[in-house]
C-alpha cells in the first residue's frame, strides 16, 4: 500500500514536564525512554474442579520510568527544581507536537547522575514515579489544567 507508514524512527522524541499540562516544557533532550506501562497481575481463579490453573487480569504494574539525558550543569538544575513535586509529564513523538503520537501521566520526579568513564560523556537520570495511568494523548486533554 503507497503511503502506509511501516515503522516510525525515534529521531524526534520530546520528554515535556510541568507543574500543570498548560505549563509543559522541554526541560532537556532524552537518549532514551523506558516502556510506557506493564503486564497486569493475575489473579489466580482455579478452583478444585480445575486440572490446571486460571487466571484473571488485575492491577497493571508499572516501573519506575528511567529517563537518560546527557548531563549540563543548567539543565540539572532545572530538573531539580521540579524535583518531589507533583508534575505533569508528556512524550511526544514525531516532533514536538506529538505528530506521531503523545503520551502524558502525572507523577513525581528524581534526578541523579550516573557514573561515568574514560572517554565517555557526562548523562544523568530523571526516574519518574507515575501517580496516574499513562494516557495515549496529550497531557492538556488527559489532565486539563484548573
Amino acid at each position: 500500500m503507497a503511503g502506509t507508514v511501516k515503522a516510525y524512527s525515534t529521531i524526534g522524541t520530546f520528554l515535556k514536564i510541568g507543574a500543570a499540562s498548560n505549563s509543559i516544557t522541554k526541560v532537556c533532550p532524552i537518549k532514551s525512554y523506558p516502556q510506557l506501562g506493564g503486564d497486569p497481575e493475575q489473579i489466580e481463579t482455579t478452583d478444585m474442579e480445575d486440572d490446571s490453573q486460571t487466571f484473571v487480569p488485575g492491577v497493571k504494574q508499572q516501573d519506575t520510568m528511567a529517563f537518560t539525558a546527557n548531563y549540563t550543569k543548567e539543565k540539572y538544575a532545572a530538573l531539580k527544581a521540579l524535583e518531589d513535586k507533583e508534575n505533569v509529564y508528556e512524550l511526544d513523538f514525531g516532533d514536538e507536537s506529538g505528530k506521531d503520537g503523545q503520551f502524558s501521566w502525572k507523577g513525581k520526579h528524581v534526578v541523579y547522575l550516573n557514573e561515568g568513564e574514560v572517554n565517555g560523556v557526562r548523562e544523568m537520570t530523571i526516574s519518574v514515579t507515575a501517580s496516574t495511568a499513562i494516557e495515549n494523548e496529550a497531557a492538556a486533554t488527559a489532565f486539563p489544567a484548573e
